[in-house]
């Protein structure tokens, strides 16, 4: 194998690995409730019950499911007060908060095409 071909297969074994990360960063983020849970979060802490109020239709047991991914992928802390009335809250890491933009954006791109998809509809 001569230089150029090393250089085109090492480049190519880049390629892919920036495009299974891409992909798993997509698939984890794209969830069910996974986006919906990261933006609520985007506000600040939150206990687990204020998330479920403010998450029309997502189940307990999603929920909890998708928190824990979340705190074990490293975009969210859970925190638990060691006060008599036990308080557990759920905050954005760094890394969380870095999707703030991606997040929002998907949000706003999500709000338009509903429009026009409404709109086309009638």
């Amino acid at each position: 194998m001569n230089d150029k071909e090393r250089v085109k297969e090492v480049s190519k074994k880049k390629s892919d690995r920036s495009c299974d990360r891409f992909h798993e960063a997509i698939e984890f983020i794209g969830k069910r409730w996974m986006g919906i849970i990261i933006y609520r979060l985007l506000d600040g802490p939150k206990r687990y019950h204020e998330l479920l109020t403010e998450i029309e239709g997502i189940s307990d047991r999603l929920l909890t499911e998708r928190l824990r991914e979340l705190v074990n992928y490293g975009l969210v802390i859970k925190s638990v007060s060691q006060t008599q009335a036990r308080k557990v809250e759920y905050e954005l890491t760094g890394h969380g908060i870095e999707l703030k933009e991606i997040i929002r954006a998907i949000v706003k791109w999500t709000d338009k095409n509903s429009e026009d998809t409404n709109n086309k509809a009638k």
